[in-house]
C-alpha cells in the first residue's frame, strides 16, 4: 500500500509544474483574458510592492542574521534536543522550524547547507525539504501584504500563521518518517 502511494506521488510529480505553466495561461485564454497584458500589469504592481516593503525585509533579514551569528540558534537546538528526542523529532530540523516563518531565502540557504552536511537522500534533509515546501514565511508574508497596504495591527494573522507553520513542521516530520523512515 505504501509503495503504491509512493509510486503515484512520483508519477504525479512529473506533471504538476508543466500543468501549472500551461494550465493558467490556457485557462485565461479560454476565459477571454488578455493574458500577456494582465501579466505585465501584475509585474508592474509587484515591482511597486517590492520597493514599498524593502525596509520590512531588511529588518527581518537583519534579525535572522543576528540570531544565527550570536549562537542563539545552536543553543536553542541543543537545549531542545532531549525533549524532541522523546517525541521522535530530530533536533537538526529545528533551525528550519525557526527560520522558515521568517524568510524564504534564509530557509533555502538552510536546506542547501543541510544537503551539503547530511546528503540529499538523508531523512533529515527530506524532512527539511518537506517543511520548506509545506510551511509559509509567515513574517515575510505579513511584512509584504500588511506593509503594502500600511496595516499596522495584525490581530490574529501572526498567531494563526505561526500555528499553521507549527502544524506543517510536525506534519513534515511525521509524514516523511511514515513514507521514508
Amino acid at each position: 500500500m505504501l509503495e503504491t502511494i509512493r509510486s503515484i506521488v512520483s508519477i504525479a510529480s512529473y506533471f504538476v509544474l508543466p500543468t501549472i505553466i500551461v494550465g493558467f495561461p490556457l485557462y485565461g485564454l479560454i476565459k477571454g483574458v488578455r493574458v500577456y497584458e494582465v501579466f505585465v500589469e501584475g509585474a508592474k504592481e509587484g515591482f511597486e510592492v517590492a520597493v514599498t516593503i524593502i525596509p520590512y525585509l531588511i529588518a527581518i533579514l537583519f534579525a535572522i542574521g543576528m540570531f544565527r551569528a550570536s549562537g542563539a540558534m545552536d543553543f536553542l537546538v541543543n537545549a531542545l534536543d532531549p525533549v524532541l528526542a522523546l517525541i521522535g523529532i530530530p533536533a537538526e530540523v529545528v533551525p528550519m522550524g525557526i527560520v522558515r516563518p521568517l524568510t524564504g531565502s534564509g530557509s533555502a540557504g538552510l536546506v542547501a547547507d543541510m544537503i551539503n552536511q547530511y546528503g540529499e537522500d538523508s531523512l533529515v534533509v527530506k524532512m527539511v525539504a518537506t517543511m520548506f515546501g509545506s510551511t509559509e514565511t509567515t513574517f515575510y508574508v505579513i511584512a509584504v501584504y500588511f506593509g503594502a497596504v500600511n496595516v499596522r495591527e495584525t490581530r490574529h494573522a501572526v498567531p494563526a500563521g505561526l500555528l499553521a507553520d507549527f502544524v506543517g513542521f510536525l506534519a513534515s516530520v511525521y509524514i516523511v518518517k511514515l513514507l521514508f523512515g
